[in-house]
């Protein structure tokens, strides 16, 4: 897919790997000025982004200067941001246990990453470019646990669907403004974060994976280029009159299949 993003500007959180890092390549292949951030800047020392037109800034998405920082200089260099793609985000592995057992310290790590940090960054964009320019994007990578949730998961679950209800009140909020926002879905997604997990020694899906994907009708992953590629849909100009919509990127794990037993 081909969609022309010349003379935009795009900020992508969390763009130094994995989804966020398909996300920010593929803008570049169409044409956008990315803005790529991440809390580890490194990541671009030791794999810089593939040839586009590009900067790079260091960005901790809980860090309220960062934020303030990071969005004053883009707008500094660049002038404007048209597309805001939230994607930083996770859980803590740490505590993968029942929801009377999480600590509260990992339960406001979790919801702050996945929930406060986008809204404080959608808010400041909104309010320094995208409202006075009357244009905009936004696009938040949520999750499928935000509409099923996930076992073990509970904050990050509540996190995710905070942040897809919180996309569509924005959206209805500043629709007047001519900006839309909406929400990407994915399911299990193959990064280099995640393969360790997916796979076993032998190079098959684990055992534990392989229970996942037989309730996905696909029966795999995704690619973070598939991922990707949906969220450069809901940018393309084509797209301006899709807004407060979540799409699910899952494999079809939201229909709520069963393998037949």
């Amino acid at each position: 897919m081909k969609v022309n993003l010349k003379n935009k500007v795009a900020l992508v959180t969390g763009s130094g790997k994995g989804i966020g890092r398909a996300i920010a390549e593929t803008f570049t292949e169409n044409g956008a000025h990315v803005a790529y951030t991440d809390v580890d800047k490194t990541l671009f020392k030791d794999n810089s982004p593939k040839a586009g037109d590009y900067s790079v800034y260091e960005l901790d998405v809980r860090n309220d200067n960062h934020i303030e920082e990071v969005i004053a200089s883009i707008l500094r260099e660049h002038g404007r941001i048209d597309i805001l793609i939230n994607n930083a985000g996770g859980g803590d592995l740490n505590y993968r246990v029942s929801g009377d057992r999480v600590p509260i310290e990992s339960w406001s790590r979790v919801i702050d990453m996945n929930l406060n940090s986008p809204f404080k960054i959608s808010k400041k964009v909104l309010t320094d470019s995208m409202i006075p320019q009357k244009s905009g994007r936004i696009i938040n990578i949520a999750s499928v646990a935000g509409i099923v949730p996930l076992q073990l998961q509970c904050a990050y679950n509540a996190s995710k669907a905070g942040l897809i209800q919180l996309t569509k009140a924005l959206a209805v909020e500043m629709g007047e403004h001519r900006i839309t926002i909406n929400a990407i879905a994915p399911g299990s997604t193959l990064t280099d974060g995640t393969r360790k997990i997916f796979y076993s020694d032998e190079g098959s899906f684990s055992e534990h994976v392989q229970r996942h994907l037989d309730h996905v009708p696909l029966g795999r992953p995704a690619q973070p280029e598939e991922i990707a590629h949906a969220v450069l849909f809901l940018a393309a100009p084509e797209s301006a009159y899709i807004t407060g919509q979540v799409l699910a990127v899952d494999g079809g794990w939201t229909t709520g299949y069963i393998r037949d037993f």
